[in-house]
């Protein structure tokens, strides 16, 4: 059922990803597939790692929020990257504030001690592909099936996300 737990350990988990990287025919449709995977460096990224190395346009798109632990994870995750020779496109930061609903007024809710994602790109040599601030409207839509592009043409997550869309499409022609 929907609600039963996959409990997969490392062959299993392995052989699963192998099956759709290695062995699916996504055919000549595909122009970009998204991988999302668990925070850190575990067993998942590398063997998507390994089943990618081949593929034409690897790079990786890394997500963080403000908060000091996800950072520590995200210079892992670079780190780990950089190592497997996967080139990094850029760093998000999601939840980099709260969009309130009704004035539409961005508050900080996950304040960084050292200056968020955007002091770890600098730091990090990497672009800042953009912000994503935390807007109910959004998850509402989301939670609900509804398009938020056409439901929420003009709030600052819609813009956010398309600015980000648009770098990474951007760096991606300039891989090719």
């Amino acid at each position: 059922s929907a609600d039963d737990a996959v409990i997969w350990r490392g062959p299993k988990k392995n052989g699963m990803i192998r099956q759709f990287l290695s062995e699916v025919d996504w055919g000549d449709a595909v122009e970009y597939l998204l991988l999302d995977t668990p925070p850190g460096t575990s067993d998942e990224h590398l063997s998507a790692a390994t089943y990618l190395k081949t593929c034409p346009g690897l790079a990786a798109v890394v997500l963080t929020t403000p908060q000091e632990v996800s950072l520590l994870d995200v210079r892992k995750e670079i780190d780990f990257c950089r190592k497997v020779n996967i080139p990094v496109l850029g760093v998000v930061e999601n939840m980099s504030a709260f969009v309130c609903p009704k004035c539409k007024v961005a508050s900080d809710i996950f304040p960084a001690d050292s200056g968020g994602a955007a002091d770890m790109a600098r730091e990090l040599n990497v672009p800042l592909l953009g912000q994503l601030p935390l807007d109910p409207l959004l998850a509402r839509c989301c939670d609900e099936g509804r398009n938020y592009l056409t439901e929420l043409p003009d709030s600052p997550i819609v813009s956010a996300i398309t600015q980000i869309v648009n770098k990474i499409m951007l760096a991606c022609e300039g891989q090719s």
